[in-house]
């Protein structure tokens, strides 16, 4: 694990230079496209989780508007920040509104907020799923991602969690729905180019949406009632499909990844080139490098925008990359392009979203 550590010491993003350790979280009052009394946390990014014995560590977070690394006194398991401990019992497969999902050996599936710093340092929440049904012709071992329609899986009767497989499956749970035991509805894709894509759910279109392969097609479920043949919409090019909840705009992220090694001469996915294009309603995608005071975060958790002026000290009109090989930002309105690459592997890449505090 300290060699986990030492291997981020080089990025843009984050600072071991300036860690910190604090008992509790700071809360900025913020969010001022809302009509609530609400105030919400600043994102952040999962560093990993300092080993304290007994399976456990500190958990090690990096907020987006300090550019520090902060080490929590909340203990977390420490398969859930390095899958390698475990041998692979259980790994974490994705993350959504700051759960995360783990995946047992036996296909159990359980939803938990142990790396939400926001959440209880004392009693983590765990919500545990039905076991997976695998489809004829289909795999349930290899996850792309997981999506939820809302924040609050444990009490919302409404949240549908989706979970997106590399092949033909999609599945969707109500974990709080009214039937007496929460089961998986499962659709089988028919198009392929819709295989490898990653789901997402877009409260505008109260769907869940995927980008088609190369970028031309978007299909959208509805969670209430999913079907195989889901509605297409045609675009000319897409990789991720990211969200603004609080200006309403979708974009589409082409991200081109090449095969690299970094310092120690391991073999990574290094990102070379990226750009951003707004979409509208009509499907039509145009390239933009002006994002306004937008900051868009893009992990193995799922996508979302924030605006710089809720939280100084973010990046105005930067993307935010972390995945299993890389972490830094990226200015779209930059002419030439700088991302600072990991030595990897990075084993828990979560952006943790902006967290809703009553007051």
């Amino acid at each position: 694990m300290s060699l986990f550590l030492s291997r981020l010491s080089r990025l843009r993003l984050v600072k071991p230079a300036l860690v910190r350790r604090s008992s509790s979280v700071s809360l900025l009052i913020s969010n001022g496209f809302s009509t609530t009394s609400l105030r919400q946390t600043p994102p952040c990014s999962v560093i990993g989780a300092r080993p304290c014995g007994d399976d456990l560590g500190g958990l090690i977070v990096a907020y987006a508007d300090t550019h520090a690394w902060t080490e929590l006194d909340k203990m977390v398991r420490l398969e859930l920040v390095c899958n390698s401990i475990n041998h692979g019992k259980t790994l974490t497969i994705g993350a959504s509104h700051g759960w995360v999902a783990s995946l047992k050996e036996d296909g159990t599936l359980c939803l938990q907020d142990d790396l939400n710093p926001y959440a209880s340092y004392t009693d983590p929440k765990r919500i545990p799923l039905p076991p997976l049904v695998t489809l004829p012709h289909c795999q349930t071992k290899i996850i792309t991602n997981v999506s939820m329609s809302s924040s609050s899986p444990e009490d919302d009767e409404d949240c549908v969690v989706a979970v997106k497989f590399l092949g033909p499956q999609l599945s969707f749970c109500k974990p709080a729905g009214k039937s007496s035991k929460p089961e998986w509805t499962n659709i089988k894709i028919e198009n392929p180019c819709f295989y490898s894509s990653r789901v997402m759910f877009s409260k505008k279109h109260n769907m869940f949406r995927m980008p088609g392969y190369g970028g031309h097609l978007i299909g959208s479920w509805d969670p209430c009632n999913p079907s195989d043949g889901p509605e297409l919409q045609s675009v000319r090019k897409s990789e991720h499909l990211v969200e603004s909840r609080p200006t309403g705009e979708t974009f589409l992220v082409k991200q081109y990844k090449q095969l690299a090694e970094n310092g120690e001469g391991v073999a990574i996915m290094k990102t070379e080139f990226l750009m951003v294009y707004k979409l509208d309603d009509e499907g039509n995608a145009v390239h933009t490098r002006d994002m306004g005071d937008l900051v868009m975060f893009i992990s193995m958790s799922e996508p979302f925008c924030v605006p710089s002026t809720s939280f100084p000290g973010m990046y105005t009109n930067n993307v935010y990359l972390y995945d299993y090989d890389e972490n830094g930002c990226v200015d779209v309105a930059g002419t030439t392009f700088d991302m600072a690459s990991a030595k990897g592997p990075l084993y828990s890449p979560y952006h943790i979203p902006p967290q809703d505090i009553g007051n």
